[in-house]
């Protein structure tokens, strides 16, 4: 018999963010409207509605289904309009809220968590901090030809302006033509709710949360996440207790809800 030939690992990139970057007020009127019904039958009803109040349909139509559904429904975690819409239904504020759909948004979009946590925590230790759409272009060809693929110039170039405008919008980059690394800032009550749903929706708990490489989407090291979930349970929102190697972190929280309201309590 003859070798067994494994087929090419497929492309983990999609160009979906030159269809929009965070596109968070957008994000959040469907998170506080999505339902557990039928996706088809609730794009097709909010299209009609023009339930965003765009220009066109055919707009209302790719944020619906280029963007909010493979994020925020089909996405990792799945239903994640689950995770936020509690937060939303207490009125926490845009500062709290803010990082969760960055964390939501980075999972579900692979060219903008990878550009983060390998190009941007690069530059952040170093010294070429100062970021423009040529650079993001370039790092664009460069891992897009890493998996054999390869994107028109009009393309590449609208998905590099995705890019920026989301970590622009999540307020991980500040600037106009020329963009560099805000100073770093991620609400403890951020921080203990994104720990939490780590913990409800993927099992991960103790050490392994701490070190969970997620994190670096906030351009954060591993002592970092420590002082913050030390600050965490000083302030109520967790327990977190470590002895050497051994980490054990307990939430006071069995659901999003509950967590949710630790967190409302908590901001208020």
């Amino acid at each position: 018999m003859g070798k067994r030939t494994e087929k090419p690992q497929a492309c983990p990139y999609n160009s979906r963010l030159q269809k929009g970057g965070a596109l968070l007020e957008d994000m959040r009127v469907l998170v506080c409207h999505w339902q557990d019904n039928d996706v088809a039958g609730q794009v097709n009803s909010g299209v009609f509605e023009n339930l965003l109040g765009k220009r066109t349909r055919s707009r209302t139509m790719d944020i619906f289904k280029v963007l909010f559904v493979p994020r925020f429904v089909k996405g990792s975690p799945p239903n994640a309009w689950k995770i936020v819409r509690p937060l939303e239904e207490h009125s926490v504020s845009l500062e709290i809220l803010r990082p969760i759909y960055y964390w939501i948004t980075a999972r579900n979009e692979r060219l903008l968590y990878d550009f983060v946590c390998n190009e941007l925590m690069n530059r952040n230790q170093g010294q070429k901090q100062i970021i423009n759409k040529k650079s993001v272009v370039r790092w664009l060809n460069t891992v897009l030809a890493s998996c054999g693929k390869r994107w028109s110039k009009s393309v590449t170039d609208r998905v590099a302006s995705g890019i920026l405008a989301a970590l622009r919008d999540f307020g991980i980059l500040n600037g106009a033509y020329h963009k560099k690394v805000a100073p770093i800032y991620l609400p403890v009550e951020s921080f203990a709710y994104i720990a939490y749903a780590m913990y409800h929706e993927e099992g991960v708990s103790g050490s392994a949360l701490v070190s969970h490489p997620d994190w670096s989407l906030f351009l954060i090291d591993k002592p970092i996440v420590e002082r913050m979930f030390l600050e965490a349970d000083r302030y109520g929102l967790l327990q977190y207790n470590a002895a050497g190697k051994i980490v054990r972190i307990d939430f006071p929280a069995r659901n999003f809800e509950e967590m949710a309201n630790v967190v409302a309590t908590r901001a208020y």
